[in-house]
């Protein structure tokens, strides 16, 4: 890990002050690509509670939201938020809130947590900190799914050190289902024992 320090609100709002799709998570065949491999992950079965860290603008949400009775998606950029509320409106069972995870976390329980281009955003605090709430919050059987970039970045860590962080951080809690690598990101999908 680079030492330097998990990027913060101020980082995120500066990103979508000047677009609204950053990453281009709308329009990129890579991000519908990636999106698919993540949903086909998932759909074996239906979620009671999922929460979504760091929803952007919706795009995942969207899909993410049929396969949970209750999806709670958070971000830590007002302006990304709104922009997910403006795209998706108000539908049963979902519901937006801004927090900085892990420093902010909800305290409820699910069974599916999805993190998605977030992880390399923290420091090893933070990293150790969600870890730990994941240990807590996920019930028994719960699903953790992460996704993310393997480029280069100037990020506070790589993909590869933030995924292996969380491993360690909660302390073999979750069995390893997949670890599939490809092209330009890597997807895992943990399950709590």
């Amino acid at each position: 890990m680079s030492g330097a320090r998990s990027l913060g609100a101020d980082y995120f709002e500066g990103i979508f002050a000047s677009d609204a799709d950053p990453w281009d998570l709308a329009s990129s065949e890579y991000e519908r690509r990636k999106f698919d491999r993540t949903i086909k992950t998932l759909d074996d079965r239906r979620y009671a509670s999922g929460l979504e860290i760091g929803c952007a603008h919706g795009v995942l949400t969207q899909r993410l939201h049929r396969l949970c009775d209750q999806l709670l998606a958070i971000d830590i950029s007002q302006a990304a938020l709104a922009l997910a509320q403006q795209r998706l409106g108000t539908q049963p069972g979902l519901e937006f809130a801004q927090m900085g995870f892990p420093t902010e976390a909800p305290q409820s329980r699910f069974d599916l947590c999805v993190m998605s281009e977030v992880a390399y955003y923290w420091d090893a605090s933070d990293l150790a900190r969600a870890a730990l709430w994941l240990a807590d919050h996920l019930v028994p059987g719960g699903r953790v799914v992460l996704v993310h970039y393997t480029g280069e970045t100037d990020y506070p860590c790589t993909a590869d050190e933030a995924v292996g962080a969380l491993q360690r951080g909660t302390s073999g809690q979750f069995t390893p289902c997949l670890a599939e690598r490809h092209e330009s990101y890597r997807l895992d999908l943990w399950e709590r024992q």
